[in-house]
């Protein structure tokens, strides 16, 4: 066997059985990375998501806290209305559509994007909802849960339309400062407008079939050396078969693995057609 194994040719299925192998354990330890993302933001949903509002304050949104995800925060401003943008390719619940943002000025200068809700994808323009309800006019009090921005994306937006909530690029619109390591995510406000985008859910607290993906992609990185050394020791078979043809000689059967012993009705019918009945 081991003369057989150190062919070029089964050197060179090994390797191939080698690099498959270790592609299945990187498919299986990046499933394994998700999962622990997701159990991440599931242990920080449950730490912030139904904890009382705090305070706004500059430092919330100036920078990102991992740990702050999901905190509720009150503000108190005025929006910018005529500053509204629509964020494509947002679907909800299996449909398609978009977010809406709005800026959110307060007394002290500061500005803070907030995330109103969804819309549906609209009938009547192609690529654009059929209306976006207006934000309340005059000061308003907003409870927004903290968010971190998007990253930019490699794909365009049609005038008052963003790609991704990349607040970098979206406060380079607005021509005034905002807040651009966070963004608010509206759970409440105050007024109530008569019409307003849809509230976006609460997370699924599931992690998915991560773990049993990863489980798969591992055992297929087993199974591959499994059948390497079947598929080795078929061929040392057939070489020893070939050889013994070659020689002139009646190759020897494999013994048969597993063969159960005769029943008694079989070992007495031996007995008697040994003895010629």
């Amino acid at each position: 066997m081991l003369k057989l194994l150190v062919s070029p040719r089964w050197l060179g299925w090994l390797a191939l059985v080698m690099v498959l192998a270790a592609a299945c354990g990187a498919l299986g330890l990046w499933q394994m990375d998700r999962r622990d993302q997701l159990v991440s933001t599931m242990d920080t949903v449950r730490a912030n998501y139904d904890e009382p509002a705090v305070p706004y304050s500059t430092s919330l949104f100036s920078t990102f806290d991992p740990a702050s995800e999901w905190s509720s925060v009150e503000l108190t401003g005025v929006y910018d209305a005529a500053n509204t943008r629509v964020v494509r390719n947002r679907p909800l619940n299996g449909r398609p559509g978009y977010e809406v943002l709005v800026p959110l000025r307060m007394d002290d200068g500061s500005s803070v994007i907030i995330n109103r809700g969804w819309l549906p994808i609209g009938n009547d323009n192609a690529g654009r909802p059929d209306t976006v309800p207006a934000a309340p006019d005059g000061e308003v009090t907003v409870v927004a849960r903290i968010k971190p921005g998007e990253p930019v994306l490699d794909r365009g937006a049609p005038e008052g339309q963003l790609a991704s909530i990349n607040l970098p690029a979206y406060q380079e619109e607005l021509g005034y400062p905002a807040h651009t390591a966070a963004y608010g995510l509206m759970s409440s406000e105050t007024p109530s407008p008569v019409s307003a985008p849809v509230a976006l859910p609460k997370p699924a607290l599931d992690l998915g079939p991560h773990l049993s993906y990863s489980m798969q992609w591992f055992a297929f990185g087993v199974l591959l050396f499994v059948g390497f050394g079947y598929a080795a020791r078929q061929q040392r078979h057939l070489e020893y078969e070939e050889s013994e043809l070659a020689a002139g000689r009646t190759p020897q059967p494999r013994a048969a693995k597993g063969r159960r012993r005769p029943t008694a009705e079989q070992e007495e019918d031996a007995i008697l057609d040994a003895q010629g009945y």
